[in-house]
């Protein structure tokens, strides 16, 4: 669909990238396909239950925050749009990991693949320089856009079309337990007179 040969370098790396984010634990998107699930509902209920959620600029929605910070390299300089994103204590987004203080071990399968384009890799130099922060999958998956030329919206669906088989996978498992997944919430502000 996107005029890349079925074969060769940059089909390899969309397999490696539908493999490498089709799961993550229960991350916020699994974790709503599964209550989904556990309620009985459809697969297709609960892959929209994780699309719904994967559409937060906190998940999915992080390739356009790394879109703004590019332009800003581009506009500013590298350096300077880091230093800038940090003096103002920004999130400097494509970079670091809450569960990977060392790095994010998806991004590092996939980086030495990517033929990264100047700008990109300027970035990327910047951000480590700067922050000390390492790039995440969704800088990966940036990247990986821009050096095979897809388009903008590229980043976010492979991801969501690796992820619908990771919700499905999620769904079937929780249907199979036959449990609702039911949390409880303990009231902690002041109490009532």
């Amino acid at each position: 669909g996107w005029g890349l040969p079925a074969e060769g370098e940059g089909a390899d790396l969309i397999r490696r990238i539908l493999v490498l984010t089709a799961d993550h634990e229960l991350n916020a998107s699994a974790f709503a396909a599964r209550v989904a699930a556990s309620t009985g509902a459809s697969l297709a209920a609960a892959c929209l239950a994780g699309l719904a959620t994967l559409s937060g600029p906190r998940h999915g929605g992080a390739y356009a925050a790394i879109g703004g910070l590019l332009a800003d390299a581009e506009r500013l300089g590298p350096a300077q749009a880091v230093a800038t994103r940090l003096a103002q204590d920004r999130w400097l987004p494509g970079f670091g990991h809450p569960l990977y203080p060392g790095g994010d071990p998806r991004a590092q399968a996939l980086l030495p693949r990517i033929a990264l384009q100047p700008p990109t890799a300027a970035l990327l130099r910047a951000a480590q320089a700067g922050a000390g922060q390492q790039p995440n999958i969704d800088f990966a998956l940036v990247a990986a856009g821009d050096a095979l030329g897809l388009p903008d919206e590229a980043p976010f669906a492979l991801f969501t079309v690796a992820r619908c088989a990771g919700w499905i996978a999620h769904a079937v498992e929780q249907g199979q337990s036959e449990t609702l997944i039911r949390p409880r919430a303990r009231y902690v502000g002041p109490e009532p007179d």
